[in-house]
């Protein structure tokens, strides 16, 4: 099994996929069980003094004024977990959760928490037994990072609450420590806001949407390609020349990988054949410009992730200089920004997709393709219905981009009075990258078969365009032929989209895409 060994200076997006989707094995390093102790040094020292900490000896958010005294400070770390595990409605993803888990991990084991070694191994040990608390989709305002949601993880390591076996069943959570011989933590000063304070929800589901969008937007730029083809569209505006006057990066690449992908087509050029159309529709012509904003968006957002990803997000933080200060770190409008960024992105990208499908049903604008690509139109109703059911993702789609980092409401008797809200622009994100993938599966199911149409007229398909049609075929997607049940075909495009299959058949052709 993988193994992702966590040190004192953050992670990469490539372990936390790893550990979130992967069940990679986790592994503290010797400089953070080192950091971690030197830590906890400092934050000991500093309880044992009369004068109040934050964190350490007081309470929280707007009870930051009360001293604690130090016979209470261990059922005020437990009270901070329990009283904030307050989390309503459906269960998390097991990957979401697994994510905040291990980033959590991250931050606890850069040695600026004060937590206590034996904590951060047992957080460790939780994520390598598969246990994986229930955490509920509504809690967090993004101000103190992840509250709720964080809340639920330590309540776990408490051996309290629910969470999930490895099996999938859930079972109290302090039945299956014991089931795999974890022992629940003990809290001490410091250690239970330590758990709670930080970005890792939504900066897991930033860095799984990253991952998960670089494939759909690689596989939109093929399927533009195809749509292209099929309406004997011109492959002239694809020329590198073109795209070097108006040098976004984004653009360029989608040019590139639309151009590749149409080498060899007998399809393309065919402007001159149509006398009233001097011009590809602006859906053809300009996927380059935005498939490729797009893509200089993901670039944008992977920056601030990776940022994220090195950084040690809790209030207060310990520095080397034996300092325990207060600080702001832990609020999300960093990445709620570029979550609600990718989501409006992402709705345009499924606008532009969605009207090139449209313009190969429709008779009066296909240049000579079937009424819907039926078989026998008027009889067989084609793809009518799969462009209604993609229309209506795309409208959800519109609704998903508006920001929620725009919104801000007060919480914490006006102490947290501006918040992030960058939990929820993740979860909406995330229910956007799945409506993308399907607009994007009912282009392509859509296209393969204009294409296969156009191969009955005479016309020779691009090689890469045969081996998706191939490879979609052999994921059980049916070709042209009467109306059938048309549900399964589309989940299985949707699956096949997914899981990257439009890129790994193209790019034996074509070489690597962008």
């Amino acid at each position: 099994m993988h193994t992702v060994v966590v040190g004192t200076s953050g992670t990469t997006a490539q372990d936390v996929i790893a550990v979130a989707r992967g069940n990679a094995r986790v592994e503290l390093s010797a400089d953070a069980v080192a950091a971690l102790a030197a830590a906890r040094e400092i934050v000991d020292a500093l309880a044992a003094k009369p004068e109040p900490v934050y964190g350490v000896s007081t309470g929280f958010g707007a009870l930051a004024s009360r001293h604690i005294s130090p016979e209470l400070r261990a059922q005020l770390q437990r009270n901070i977990v329990r009283s904030h595990a307050a989390g309503m409605g459906p269960r998390v993803e097991r990957e979401v959760v697994r994510a905040l888990m291990f980033l959590r991990l991250k931050t606890v084991a850069s040695g600026h928490t004060g937590v206590r070694p034996e904590v951060a191994q047992t957080m460790a040990d939780v994520l390598n037994a598969g246990i994986t608390p229930v955490v509920h989709e509504y809690g967090s305002l993004g101000c103190s990072g992840d509250l709720a949601p964080l809340s639920h993880c330590a309540l776990a390591l408490m051996g309290e609450g629910d969470a999930e076996g490895p099996d999938g069943t859930v079972h109290p959570a302090g039945e299956l420590l014991a089931a795999h011989g974890i022992t629940p933590v003990e809290l001490r000063e410091k250690e239970g806001l330590a758990l709670l304070n930080g970005t890792d929800g939504m900066l897991g589901m930033l860095v799984m949407a990253l991952a998960d969008l670089r494939t759909l937007y690689t596989s939109a730029d093929v399927t533009a390609a195809l749509s292209l083809e099929a309406l004997l569209g011109t492959d002239k505006v694809l020329a590198p020349e073109l795209h070097a006057i108006r040098p976004h990066p984004g653009q360029g690449a989608s040019a590139d990988n639309m151009l590749r992908v149409l080498a060899g087509s007998g399809l393309t050029g065919h402007l001159q054949d149509d006398a009233p159309r001097v011009q590809d529709a602006y859906s053809v012509r300009c996927a380059p410009q935005v498939n490729g904003a797009g893509r200089d968006t993901l670039a944008y957002a992977a920056t601030v992730a990776d940022r994220e990803l090195a950084a040690a997000v809790d209030n207060p933080v310990v520095l080397p200089d034996g300092r325990v200060e207060s600080n702001g770190n832990f609020h999300g409008a960093p990445v709620a920004y570029v979550l609600d960024f990718l989501a409006i992105a992402a709705a345009d990208l499924g606008s532009i997709t969605e009207r090139r499908t449209d313009r190969l049903l429709d008779k009066n604008r296909s240049h000579g393709l079937p009424p819907f690509l039926a078989d026998d139109a008027g009889v067989d109703s084609g793809l009518m219905i799969a462009q209604y059911t993609q229309a209506a993702l795309v409208s959800e789609m519109k609704r998903l981009a508006v920001p929620a980092s725009a919104d801000s409401i007060p919480s914490s008797a006006m102490q947290e009075d501006h918040v992030s809200m960058g939990w929820s622009a993740a979860r909406k994100l995330r229910t956007a990258v799945g409506n993308l993938a399907r607009i994007v599966a009912v282009e392509l199911y859509a296209a393969t078969r204009a294409v296969e149409l156009r191969a009955r007229q005479g016309l020779t398909p691009a090689p890469a365009t045969l081996a998706v049609i191939e490879a979609l075929r052999a994921a059980g997607v049916e070709g042209p032929g009467p109306d059938r049940f048309l549900s399964p075909d589309l989940a299985a495009a949707d699956a096949f989209v997914r899981a990257g299959g439009v890129v790994s058949a193209v790019e034996p052709v074509t070489g690597p895409l962008a």
